[in-house]
C-alpha cells in the first residue's frame, strides 16, 4: 500500500487494513460465527488485496518515472493541501503551478501519469467507501494513530530504543527520509536546527531513513557520513520493518515526510508534505509543534 503523503485518511486506512483482518479471525467463538467470519474475511481479504494492488499500481507510475516525480514531490507544499480533497487533482496542482520548472517531456509524462492515477483513485474510492462503512468497531481497534505506542528500534550505534523515545517527549518529530532523496537531504540541517529549538519546548526530532529497516548495515552505513556532513545531531533509527511503524513508513511513498507523535504514541495532525527547508512548511510544522505542545501541558 502507499501513503497519500498529507491524506492522514489514507494511512488510517491502510493500518486498519492490515489489523482489522487478524481481529475479526479472532472474534468468533461458535461454529455459526467461524462460518460467518470466515466467509467476511475472505471478501474482506479480497477487497484488501485489491486495494493493495490499485495502490502497488501507482507506486509503479512513480517508481517508473522517478526522476520527474522526485522532482515534482520535492516541489509540494503542505499549505496548498486539502485532506480532504482528490488525489490526481492536487498532484495536478503542483505541477501545474511549477510547470516552468519542467520540460515539455517531463510535463507530457506528469500529466499521463496523474491522468492514471485519477483513473486508479476512482476504483480505490469506491473499495474504500465499502470498507469504510462497515463495522466502525474496526476504527476503534486499528487506528493508525497508534502505530507508535508500542515502539522499538536501534539507533546507528546500536542503542536500543522503545516507547519511552515518545513518552518521555511533550511532542516527538519523526522524519522519514532515504540516503538518495536529495529533497530529504536537504533538510537535515535544518532539521538538527529544528532538534535544537525545541528541546527546551519538551520536544525530539527523531528520524527514520526507511532503507535501514531490520538493523540493515549497508545502509546505516552509507546514511552515516551522509548526516554527518549535513550536521545532524539528532537520533536516527533503523526499526523493524514487520512492526506496526515498519509497516507504516512502508507505505510512504514520497519523501521527504514528517509526523508528529505525542507521548502516547498517538500521530497527531496531517503529515507534513515536503522538506521543512521550505519556510512554508517550517512555519507550518511549527504552529503543529505548539499545538500539540499546548494540549500536552493541558493534559497534565
Amino acid at each position: 500500500m502507499k501513503n497519500k503523503l498529507s491524506f492522514i485518511s489514507i494511512f488510517t486506512l491502510c493500518i486498519a487494513l492490515s489489523l482489522t483482518a487478524c481481529g475479526v479471525k479472532q472474534a468468533s467463538t461458535t461454529d455459526s460465527k467461524n462460518t460467518q467470519t470466515e466467509a467476511g474475511s475472505e471478501a474482506s481479504g479480497k477487497s484488501y488485496s485489491r486495494l493493495d494492488d490499485l495502490y502497488q499500481q501507482e507506486n509503479q507510475l512513480f517508481a517508473d518515472h522517478a526522476d520527474v516525480w522526485n522532482k515534482a514531490f520535492g516541489m509540494m507544499n503542505k499549505s496548498d493541501a486539502d485532506p480532504d480533497g482528490n488525489y490526481a487533482d492536487y498532484l495536478a496542482g503542483t505541477v501545474e503551478s511549477n510547470k516552468n520548472s519542467f520540460t515539455d517531456d517531463e510535463l507530457k509524462t506528469l500529466n499521463e501519469d496523474i491522468e492514471t492515477i485519477r483513473k486508479i483513485e476512482e476504483q480505490i474510492a469506491e473499495l474504500e467507501n465499502k470498507n469504510t462503512s462497515s463495522d466502525d468497531n474496526k476504527k476503534d481497534s486499528s487506528n493508525a494513530s497508534s502505530v507508535f505506542s508500542d515502539f522499538s528500534g536501534e539507533d546507528f550505534d546500536g542503542n536500543k530504543v522503545d516507547d519511552s523515545l515518545f513518552s518521555g517527549n511533550a511532542v516527538t518529530v519523526v522524519n522519514f527520509w532515504f540516503t538518495g532523496c536529495k529533497p530529504c537531504v536537504a533538510e537535515l540541517s535544518k532539521l538538527n536546527e529544528l532538534n535544537d529549538a525545541i528541546k527546551s519546548m519538551g520536544g525530539e526530532v527523531v528520524g527514520i531513513n526507511t532503507e535501514t529497516f531490520d538493523g540493515n548495515k549497508t545502509a546505516i552505513k552509507e546514511a552515516t557520513p551522509v548526516l554527518e556532513s549535513q550536521g545532524v545531531k539528532y537520533r536516527n533509527l533503523s526499526i523493524d520493518s514487520s512492526s506496526a511503524a515498519g509497516k507504516y513508513a512502508s507505505e510512504i511513498m514520497a519523501f521527504p515526510t514528517t509526523i508528529l507523535v505525542d507521548r502516547n504514541g498517538n500521530i497527531v495532525g496531517e503529515p507534513m508534505l515536503g522538506g521543512i527547508d521550505n519556510k512554508d512548511n517550517y512555519d507550518a510544522l511549527m504552529k503543529q509543534i505548539q499545538s500539540v505542545i499546548d494540549a500536552d501541558s493541558t493534559n497534565k
